[in-house]
């Protein structure tokens, strides 16, 4: 059975983006591959958190992973911080990481440019750690989005470099890939652009019913159209998508006719879809509390998940260190 590893940064609540973007296929590939999914809170401290926002942070998506459905009887749930091998491969890693290609990546200069005055080490080297993430399970598949590509390019570079270097055919060359044809995209609720925690556009899982009408009754619309089957602008086909996503085909489809013959009212249809998420949303939010309540249940997914993720990034390092000449221990 192929592994497969995706980790998440704990720095917000799940929103409608990460299920239907993510969260969904993971819960098909628990069931198909040998899975490890992790909360990133190492990669948080580039933006050097409050101790007790890491703490929150976890716990909010502990919560979520498995009120969404992912089994920790299937899959791996653990949290970075609890796996220490990863830091030791990260090491190695950078020893053979070069200043040239890590200044050059897409998500070091936006970072950079976002946060000037917290241009850090960890921005820099953020590449080596999420190929310390992955190859150290020996993953052979990764489910990102495009914005991610480069950096997994980067994985496969730096797992082929070791090889390479110390002249062994040891880490496989992670694999992008997604379970459908065609990933799914979650527009924000301003117009334009995808679902996003940092865009202040996004629904999220826990949200109740009162947040999420307020935040739909709000979305970006227009004038309407005027002449019959024009095609519809970024942010009203945005609001289509969302519908396609969460409503019935043929609510979906009355309110696409009603926009073709230039009788739709977009008050109707965000009621509409406000009623559908929250239908969505409100097993999920159920569970959530129902989950996060539970702390010792939480505890002991987290004990289980990092036992079984150190024995597996233990194996890595034992052979790690003495592939490069070091004492195993």
């Amino acid at each position: 059975m192929e592994t497969v590893v995706s980790g998440i940064r704990p720095t917000g609540n799940l929103h409608l983006g990460n299920y239907f973007g993510a969260v969904k296929s993971f819960l098909q590939m628990q069931n198909e591959y040998n899975c490890f999914f992790f909360i990133a809170d190492w990669h948080s401290l580039t933006t050097h958190p409050h101790p007790d926002n890491i703490v929150s942070g976890v716990r909010k998506i502990l919560a979520e992973y498995l009120a969404c459905g992912i089994d920790p009887e299937k899959a791996t749930i653990y949290v970075q911080s609890d796996v220490r091998e990863v830091l030791e491969l990260y090491l190695y890693l950078n020893m053979n990481a070069y200043l040239g290609e890590l200044e050059r990546t897409t998500s070091f200069k936006e970072k950079a440019r976002k946060q000037p005055e917290n241009v850090n080490a960890g921005l820099l080297t953020y590449p080596t750690l999420m190929a310390s993430d992955i190859i150290v399970h020996k993953a052979a598949k990764v489910p990102v989005g495009k914005d991610q590509e480069q950096n997994m390019e980067m994985a496969r570079k730096f797992a082929r470099r070791f090889n390479t270097f110390y002249g062994v055919d040891y880490f496989p060359e992670p694999a992008s890939f997604s379970l459908s044809n065609k990933a799914v995209k979650v527009p924000g609720l301003d117009g334009s652009g995808k679902m996003g925690k940092s865009e202040g556009n996004a629904i999220y899982l826990i949200d109740d019913e009162k947040t999420i009408k307020k935040k739909v009754m709000k979305a970006v619309t227009d004038a309407g159209p005027t002449v019959p089957n024009s095609e519809k602008p970024e942010p009203i086909e945005n609001l289509f998508t969302m519908m396609e996503i969460v409503s019935s085909q043929d609510t979906y489809n009355y309110f696409n006719e009603k926009y073709a013959n230039c009788e739709i009212r977009y008050g109707d249809m965000k009621k509409q879809l406000a009623e559908d998420i929250n239908l969505f949303c409100s097993p999920i939010r159920e569970r959530i509390l129902d989950i996060a309540a539970n702390t010792d249940y939480m505890e002991k997914v987290a004990c289980q998940g990092a036992e079984k993720a150190r024995e597996s990034a233990a194996k890595t390092i034992q052979d790690v260190r003495r592939i490069i000449g070091f004492k195993a221990y």
